[in-house]
């Protein structure tokens, strides 16, 4: 034979041997891909998250897996966790499943009364101080005047948020018990307020009588 067709022999073989070991390559990966499953979305959390965090959106990523890796009880989409409340410390990367969430409105089981709504804000205030089962009163900063805006207001949940003030003070995430009214007001003024401060009051301090006291910049 001579080395010209030797050559073209040898070229052939090597095409034929190649197709055959592609064929087997994507052979096995089609197998190994219906043992698997198809990927599928599994909510994780971006960062670490404290217990007693109401989930946000923010907070929240998705990831894909192949779907025989997916936790069984596993959220597929943000929308689901979002406003429900870490149980326990969240690593950041962690698959997040119903074991590891409550309900967003989680208050110890408090009941609402006739007229009562749960208003829920982030706000300027100890995170240690501000307990669940507590009373606190509302500061609202606006333009150079800061009001005393509630009084005596109970603490249905709590915990530290993400500290992202330009003061830099800390901030805690809050539940409280409020009236209707009260509830309307408390959204509108994380809209228009400069700050929102929470202070919390003394377990047997149930004075009342300051609410509408304003102090500006003339003091």
């Amino acid at each position: 034979m001579s080395r010209r067709r030797r050559a073209f022999a040898l070229a052939g073989l090597a095409l034929v041997l190649g197709a055959l070991a592609a064929s087997d390559v994507a052979g096995r990966e089609a197998a190994l891909d219906r043992r698997l499953g198809p990927p599928v979305p599994v909510v994780v959390a971006r960062a670490d998250l404290p217990a007693g965090r109401l989930v946000r959106s923010a907070d929240l990523a998705v990831r894909h897996v192949p779907a025989r890796y997916a936790p069984a009880a596993s959220f597929s989409d943000p929308s689901q966790a979002a406003g429900l409340r870490t149980t326990g410390a969240v690593v950041h990367g962690t698959d997040l499943v119903p074991a590891l969430l409550a309900d967003g409105d989680a208050s110890g089981g408090a009941t609402l009364r006739p007229g009562e709504r749960i208003a829920e804000l982030v706000a300027a205030g100890p995170p240690k101080l501000v307990r669940p089962g507590g009373r606190v009163d509302i500061l609202i900063t606006r333009g150079g005047a800061t009001r005393l805006a509630l009084e005596d207001v109970e603490v249905l949940a709590a915990a530290p948020a993400s500290d992202d003030s330009q003061s830099g003070a800390p901030q805690v995430d809050v539940s409280l018990r409020v009236k209707v009214r009260q509830a309307v007001y408390l959204a509108a003024a994380q809209t228009f307020a400069r700050e929102i401060r929470v202070l919390p009051r003394g377990a047997a301090d149930g004075r009342r009588g300051e609410q509408g006291l304003q102090v500006d910049s003339g003091l």
